[in-house]
């Protein structure tokens, strides 16, 4: 895998969900998770929320395309289609 799609992460510090996300993530080799704590910045959880439409985190951005959360994350995964998508395809 040549130069890696950029990963974004809505979070908060104490969400499970997030941390499940991360660990797949991780496990498929992404380096770099910008993370955006939306639990220290209530400004960065509206943006979110108008960004996404909705509310709850984890909110995953892989490169330009909103992945939604952990559980779509998962989803995409079971799919096959998340390793093209970290490839940038």
């Amino acid at each position: 895998m040549s130069a890696q799609t950029k990963v974004l992460m809505y979070a908060t510090g104490v969400c499970p969900y997030c941390v499940r996300a991360e660990q797949l993530l991780r496990r498929k080799g992404v380096t770099e998770i910008e993370k955006i704590r939306v639990d220290m910045d209530p400004q960065q959880r509206a943006f979110m929320m108008e960004r996404t439409g909705r509310r709850t985190v984890p909110q995953i951005f892989i490169g330009e395309t909103h992945v939604g959360g952990c559980d779509d994350l998962y989803a995409l995964e079971h799919e096959g289609r998340l390793d093209a998508l970290l490839a940038g395809q």
